[in-house]
């Protein structure tokens, strides 16, 4: 039995169509990502499969349990930590696990093994308001209360979005070890190089989705000759990248520019592209320290591509 099951959801807002008759399926103790910008349909996809917002139409299933039909089953047997805040800020750590656990009839004590390696982190700081945590150890606080009742599938929603690297890497690290207990994690994320971390992705774009697959086989269908460029004016080498005449996409990712080369200029091809000839034409805009090579792409390449 597949843990999720989502056939042509469709969802819209007035006239903003946020989910486009998307269809998927997340195996039982896999970490599905579903990665994309803000406004791509993360969140309402997340709302329809925890039971909070009816779809306008198509399917959805979760754990074997249809998601109008069957929300109160789902309810009991998942855990759900929305992209904001949403606990009790003027309760303790320890007074906001308690209420969750009480809600779902179970105590701390039954299930501390499930949290153990998270709430020990935050224990320390239990007698300390909610509000007063800093970002990483809200993120904690929220995932033990989501945890405490030991859920079949749990819904993160952009859950390391405004935290530190370290927390971030911690958080990556305790959902290895909650796949590993059996749990299904399907978690949403803007950042791109979270998407490594999962068994299998999904890029959104505008409600569609524009690929599922593994992040190892979404990279190795890149077909693209991909280069990273630099020179002393990265600003002007942005624009100056752009009107090459071989040049066939040209974006910043960090201190450096991905660019691809048109297929009709490759060599293979009949054309007459070249590192040193690109080189040439950039120092004769003016540009010194100009290095330029080919780099394997990322994830965000791929997505790049794909939403061209």
């Amino acid at each position: 039995m597949k843990a999720v099951i989502v056939q042509e959801l469709e969802r819209s807002y007035d006239k903003v169509e946020a989910l486009k008759g998307i269809s998927f399926e997340v195996d039982q103790g896999e970490i599905f990502g579903i990665i994309g910008p803000d406004g791509a349909g993360k969140t309402t996809l997340f709302r329809i499969l925890t039971t909070l917002l009816l779809a306008d139409s198509g399917f959805a299933s979760v754990d074997g349990n249809e998601v109008v039909k069957d929300y109160k089953s789902i309810r009991k047997k998942i855990g759900y930590m929305p992209g904001r805040f949403s606990l009790y800020q003027d309760l303790t750590v320890e007074e906001n696990l308690k209420i969750f656990a009480s809600i779902f009839k179970t105590t701390i004590e039954e299930n501390y093994h499930l949290i153990k390696d998270i709430y020990q982190q935050i224990e320390p700081f239990k007698k300390r308001k909610a509000g007063a945590l800093s970002g990483g150890m809200k993120q904690k606080l929220a995932l033990s209360c989501a945890l405490i009742h030991k859920p079949v599938v749990l819904f993160l929603d952009e859950p390391t979005t405004g935290v530190d690297p370290v927390s971030r890497k911690e958080f990556w690290d305790m959902l290895d070890k909650l796949k590993h207990q059996g749990i299904t994690i399907l978690v949403s994320t803007p950042y791109m190089d979270e998407a490594s971390l999962c068994n299998r992705i999904g890029l959104i774009q505008d409600g569609n989705f524009l690929k599922i697959d593994t992040p190892e086989n979404i990279i190795n269908q890149y077909e693209n000759v991909l280069l990273a460029a630099q020179s002393n004016q990265m600003s002007k080498l942005l624009k100056d990248l752009r009107t090459e005449e071989d040049i066939n996409t040209c974006f910043a990712f960090g201190d450096s520019h991905h660019i691809t080369i048109k297929k009709e200029s490759l060599a293979e091809n009949g054309g007459n592209f070249s590192i040193d000839k690109l080189t040439m034409d950039l120092s004769n805009k003016g540009h010194k320290d100009i290095h330029i090579e080919p780099i394997k792409a990322g994830i965000e390449d791929c997505f790049m591509e794909l939403a061209k």
